[in-house]
């Protein structure tokens, strides 16, 4: 199919994960002006966003369910909420006020992410297109585009609070984007019959997968401006860019992904991302200056870049059709465990050891990949 007909297919979905892109690009470049706002430190902070999780695994244990009751209008509805929450966190400036912003974003972001991943995954699977990649492909130059808009907004003075409302309206304009004819997500309900109603392992390794690479991603993007500015001494523009150069090299790397997707093995195409991934992560610990950073942050990103979209594709293809956005959304709940718990992960990690040793403890996550991928080739088999 033409690339111009892939977009078309994938208009919506596409939509929503660049929208999400975008606000948590934001928050991640604008990370030092709102511990700067909040008064802590890295190991508080990493404390005040436990709480963003805990709301976003309650909503995504419902999200099945408030899909499927919100029907064709599910994917704008989500969407439209998580950019209005996003827009909190910069006017809360207290730690009382601050945790409650997040769990707001914590809870949309969970919706969100568990419906766009069970749409794509549904035409996927109807109109036999590979289309994991290219939709994380949006997220990735979402992220980019919001980390890089808010270094130029920081480098003119603008505080926490113009920056991520003005990204929340972005992303208010990109929900309209999402709105189809039928938009549908089909499965989300749990059949009342007993034998169909089991999701099986597959899931839960594809999940652990996720997980990983989220976890790791995720941290990165969040504490790579950290490291740049009080690690290597950079400036808060040379710190916005960390982010938006790991995103920008996933971006181009999952359009390059989107071709190789239909012709390498997924669970090589596993492999390689995460002892790439690994190598990136390691080279960014050492690194003695911002330029040494961006190289390892690009590899880093190569590698990254392909293991949670194929994890998820993985678990749409080998699921039972009567299963399949279900096992898609116990896959993206526990993948969506790595993609909060990480920040804060690291930043325990970074408080007590230094951010030297996060990057350090993100490769030796990222090669556990090497023995869930022929677990997952097992599971779909069986």
């Amino acid at each position: 199919m033409p690339f111009a007909a892939t977009l078309a297919a994938a208009r919506a979905p596409i939509a929503s994960f660049a929208a999400m892109g975008i606000l948590w690009g934001t928050f991640a470049a604008v990370l030092p002006d709102v511990i700067a706002m909040l008064g802590v430190d890295e190991a508080r902070f990493g404390v005040l966003l436990l709480f963003t999780p805990l709301a976003a695994v309650a909503t995504m244990l419902l999200a099945p369910m408030i899909g499927a009751a919100l029907g064709r209008v599910a994917l704008p509805v989500a969407t439209i909420m998580m950019a209005a929450a996003f827009a909190l966190p910069g006017q809360a400036a207290s730690v009382v006020l601050f945790p409650l912003a997040m769990m707001c974003c914590g809870s949309a972001t969970g919706l969100t992410d568990v419906l766009m991943n069970a749409r794509v995954a549904q035409i996927e699977n109807d109109r036999r297109l590979h289309l994991m990649n290219l939709t994380h492909a949006a997220y990735s130059f979402g992220y980019a585009g919001g980390a890089i808009g808010t270094g130029l907004m920081r480098g003119a003075g603008w505080g926490p609070d113009w920056v991520m409302g003005s990204m929340a309206l972005v992303a208010a304009m990109l929900a309209l984007v999402t709105i189809e004819g039928d938009g549908t997500i089909h499965g989300l309900r749990r059949p009342k019959d007993s034998a169909a109603a089991g999701l099986g392992l597959l899931p839960v390794l594809g999940g652990a997968t996720v997980l990983i690479a989220f976890m790791t991603e995720n941290a990165a993007e969040n504490w790579s401006a950290l490291h740049i500015e009080q690690t290597l001494g950079g400036s808060p523009t040379e710190g916005a860019m960390g982010p938006a150069v790991l995103a920008l090299t996933m971006g181009f790397a999952r359009l390059a992904g989107q071709g190789l997707a239909s012709r390498v093995s997924p669970f090589r195409l596993l492999a390689a991302g995460a002892l790439l991934a690994a190598l990136g992560a390691l080279t960014a610990s050492a690194a003695n200056s911002p330029s040494m950073a961006y190289a390892g942050f690009i590899v880093m990103g190569l590698g990254a870049s392909v293991i949670a979209p194929t994890a998820f594709s993985l678990v749409g293809r080998l699921a039972q059709p009567q299963a399949r956005a279900r096992a898609v959304a116990r896959a993206t709940l526990l993948g969506y465990f790595g993609y909060f718990f990480g920040p804060p992960m690291l930043g325990f990690v970074a408080g007590t050891f230094g951010l030297r040793m996060a990057f350090v403890f993100a490769a030796g996550m990222l090669l556990v990949v090497l023995v869930l991928s022929p677990l997952m080739a097992r599971a779909g088999r069986g």
